[in-house]
């Protein structure tokens, strides 16, 4: 394992990159989803399965970590990777979108955003400062700053009072994380739907500095137009040899579409999330498990596919188990999505390496989506 800590871009294809991030817990080849666990784990699958699959740097969540069972409990039992026995790297987030997506809950302040408990009502204020203080806690090879995510549809006015306060924000949140070289801090560009303060953010977040560069508030019910009308007018804006990151996307189409405009890094919850819910991923788009057109369906839910789920169960006892509401529903449908997104980056990363990355695109957007 390198010293170095940092990304180090290794190849191009247009404005698509291939590279590697150096973290304290290892290596990280990019483009790379990042799978989501949120309060400690990967729902339903455990750090040995999410090995099996590929994973090679998952997320943990601020917000949810803090209200239970505490960063203190977690940092006294030896930090997230000890606790939840996961030796590759982390990412936490801020806390930020959760603290914003319960409307109601909470009041924003210049010092930080007063809410409330999902859990238990309690009360709760949440500063840059304290962000930092948790993610430390927490041991996450990369932290991110703390900012205002903003909804949409928002007013031009209060999206660039927005920008301006997460501005202040990431500044106080490199100067409480300053001590500490073995975790990299991201900052995160805000903005909206609006170019011209997009840029601003852009440049704004640059001049503070950081290791690597994020873009928040997209994917939050924005049409996906607009969205990469803010990637393109955005991310030729950030510093080529740091790492990019798109928080909260989404689909494969949008893994695909990003790294097409120079996306390094995703996460989202929706392979697990939608797994739980009946829906398996594929190269020839989603599969509704739950449809009766499967119930003596014997092919594998991919027929090309490599993974354990694959190699040994059948769509129709797939759907047999969802419906008898049986746990092992929930996991192999995870374990086949999550192994469905890792390979699709493995295979963004060697079309790149092999300047072929636009036909790539060409033909998995015509085979995903049928058209």
């Amino acid at each position: 394992m390198s010293e170095y800590r940092g990304f180090e871009l290794l190849g191009t294809d247009g404005a698509a990159r291939t590279g590697k991030l150096y973290l304290t817990h290892g290596e990280v080849e990019t483009p790379i989803f990042m799978p989501v666990g949120t309060q400690g784990t990967v729902k339903t699958l455990s750090p040995h399965e999410l090995k099996d699959i590929g994973a090679q740097i998952i997320l943990g969540n601020t917000y949810h970590l803090y209200l239970r069972p505490g960063h203190k409990l977690i940092a006294e039992m030896g930090g997230l990777h000890t606790f939840s026995s996961w030796d590759r790297p982390i990412l936490t987030d801020s806390g930020g979108f959760q603290v914003f997506s319960h409307l109601g809950l909470n009041k924003i302040t210049e010092e930080g955003v007063f809410f409330r408990s999902h859990i238990d009502g309690s009360r709760h204020f949440l500063t840059p400062e304290l962000s930092m203080e948790i993610q430390n806690a927490l041991g996450s090879d990369i932290m991110m700053a703390f900012d205002e995510c903003v909804p949409y549809p928002a007013e031009h006015g209060y999206v660039a009072q927005s920008v301006e306060r997460t501005t202040r924000w990431a500044k106080r949140c490199k100067e409480a994380h300053k001590k500490n070289e073995e975790q990299l801090l991201f900052g995160i560009v805000q903005g909206g739907v609006y170019a011209d303060l997009r840029a601003e953010s852009a440049s704004r977040i640059r001049e503070i500095g950081f290791p690597g560069y994020a873009l928040g508030g997209l994917s939050v019910g924005e049409p996906k137009e607009l969205m990469h009308e803010m990637l393109e007018c955005t991310v030729p804006l950030l510093p080529e040899h740091k790492a990019r990151y798109l928080m909260g996307v989404g689909t494969p189409v949008d893994l695909v579409e990003g790294v097409y405009r120079g996306i390094d890094m995703f996460d989202c919850v929706m392979p697990t999330r939608n797994g739980r819910n009946g829906m398996i991923f594929t190269w020839d788009g989603p599969l509704n498990i739950k449809n009766a057109e499967f119930s003596r369906d014997s092919r594998p839910p991919e027929t090309d596919c490599s993974c354990y789920v694959c190699r040994n169960f059948s769509r129709a006892y797939l759907r047999h188990l969802y419906k008898a509401g049986e746990i092992l529903a929930l996991r192999l449908n995870s374990y086949h999505n999550l192994h469905f997104y890792l390979t699709l980056m493995e295979s963004v990363r060697r079309a790149i390496r092999e300047k072929r990355y636009e036909a790539f695109r060409q033909e998995f957007l015509l085979r995903y989506q049928g058209r």
